[in-house]
C-alpha cells in the first residue's frame, strides 16, 4: 500500500526544474504526479514516477540532493465533498497530515490524493476500514 515518492531539493534558479525533468524524460521515466513547495532561495520537488528506484539513482548521479519517502495514494470520488470525507475521517481519528497533493485519474470518475502522514500504517488501516480505496505503489506507477 505504500507509494515511493522522490523528493528533490532544488536551488531556485532558472533551468533547475528543466534539468530534473530532462534527466527523467531522457531515461524514459514518466512522471505520474508532482508538487513543488518553494521559498525565495530553494524548493522541494516531490514526484511520483513509474520507476522510483531508477529515478532516485539517476538524479543522485546527476548531483541532485534526493530523498525517498513513503506516502499513501487514496482514490476519492471526483465530486464535491469527496476530499472532505477523507479529511474528516483523518481528523476524527487524530491522524496528522503533513502534506498532500492531488491529481485526476484518466479512466475513472475519481481523483487520487497523495498523503504524507505521521502514522502511515494506522492511516491505511483507518481508510480501508471505512471503504476508502488505498492504492498499491504498482497501481500508481502504472497510471
Amino acid at each position: 500500500m505504500l507509494v515511493k515518492q522522490i523528493s528533490v531539493f532544488l536551488e531556485n534558479k532558472t533551468g533547475r526544474l528543466a534539468e530534473v525533468t530532462g534527466t527523467l524524460g531522457s531515461n524514459k521515466i514518466n512522471i505520474r504526479a508532482l508538487s513543488i513547495a518553494d521559498t525565495t532561495d530553494f524548493g522541494i520537488l516531490r514526484l511520483i514516477v513509474n520507476n522510483p528506484a531508477m529515478a532516485y539513482q539517476l538524479l543522485k548521479e546527476q548531483g541532485f540532493t534526493v530523498s525517498e519517502t513513503d506516502v499513501i495514494a487514496v482514490e476519492i470520488d471526483d465530486s464535491p465533498g469527496g476530499l472532505s470525507r477523507v479529511l474528516r475521517l483523518m481528523d476524527e481519528n487524530k491522524i496528522n497530515i503533513e502534506y498532500l497533493y492531488a491529481f485526476l485519474e484518466k479512466k475513472e470518475e475519481a481523483a487520487l490524493v497523495v498523503f504524507r502522514v505521521e502514522e502511515i500504517e494506522r492511516a491505511i488501516e483507518t481508510l480501508q476500514k471505512n471503504n476508502i480505496t488505498v492504492l498499491k505503489g504498482a497501481q500508481v506507477y502504472e497510471l
